[in-house]
């Protein structure tokens, strides 16, 4: 392994990792396409889409650990909601990836597709005064968010990827969750929802273990680096950064269907 190809995929890890913890996403939506295209345009050797989704998944876990890891003070994680959306998103993947075998690959697809169109238009929803609340005094119906949760999980169990990009506009726009303790909260839901996938993954032989250890790595060093710079920014502009991610991420959905 050259040295050109332990900075690329350091590269790819840091910068997925730092949008990761920044966002409160688990990074894969940016760092899938990454890995699978950048290496070969240096000339490496390229990763089939198996080895990507396995390096993606062992990345993923470890990018949120960071991530949750630097946001454990002040009050930013709601365990209570972590709990509710938690378990049901882990009952939800495991439930949509067993039953994803007896769908068309158009189907599944188009379900998925329709999700995140519907992700978009809520990140458009103005949620005027969230942000105002003291993240201690915040309050969200747990039964509603389990609901939203396994429906999340469902989908993203049957597509074989992470649903943080359509958890955070649920909690924004439906639990009224402030934008700090969303991306924080989801961070951590996402890590539960990423250990299934992961132990997965390697179980069936799919992780390349080198070019994970150096993005592990990457993770753990750019996740918390994010966290950090995004406490410095008004939440407004997180929100609009996070629409923009969700926004390409579902055209690239619904240019793939077509």
């Amino acid at each position: 392994m050259s040295i050109l190809f332990v900075v690329v995929l350091f590269l790819i890890g840091f910068v997925g990792s730092f949008l990761s913890g920044m966002l409160g996403i688990g990074g894969s939506i940016i760092k899938y396409p990454m890995l699978l295209f950048i290496p070969q345009l240096f000339g490496l050797a390229a990763f089939s889409a198996h080895e990507v989704s396995g390096i993606s998944a062992v990345q993923v876990l470890f990018a949120t650990i960071g991530g949750v890891w630097a946001f454990r003070k002040g009050n930013f994680l709601n365990y209570r909601l972590i709990m509710y959306m938690g378990i049901s998103i882990l009952i939800g993947s495991l439930i949509g990836g067993f039953s994803s075998s007896s769908m068309s690959e158009d189907t599944i697809n188009i379900v998925y597709g329709f999700l995140a169109l519907a992700a978009v238009i809520m990140m458009f929803v103005p949620t005027k005064g969230t942000d105002d609340q003291p993240l201690e005094s915040v309050r969200f119906n747990g039964p509603l968010a389990a609901v939203f949760a396994l429906v999340v999980g469902i989908g993203s169990g049957i597509v074989g990827a992470a649903g943080a990009f359509l958890l955070v506009p649920i909690m924004l726009v439906i639990l009224k969750i402030p934008t700090r303790m969303t991306i924080a909260s989801s961070l951590a839901i996402t890590f539960i929802s990423s250990i299934g996938a992961t132990f997965s993954k390697v179980a069936t032989g799919q992780v390349e273990y080198v070019p994970a250890g150096i993005m592990i790595v990457a993770s753990l060093i750019a996740a918390p680096l994010g966290v950090q710079f995004g406490k410095r920014i008004e939440p407004k502009y997180l929100k609009a950064l996070l629409t923009i991610l969700i926004l390409g991420t579902t055209i690239k959905i619904w240019l793939d269907i077509f």
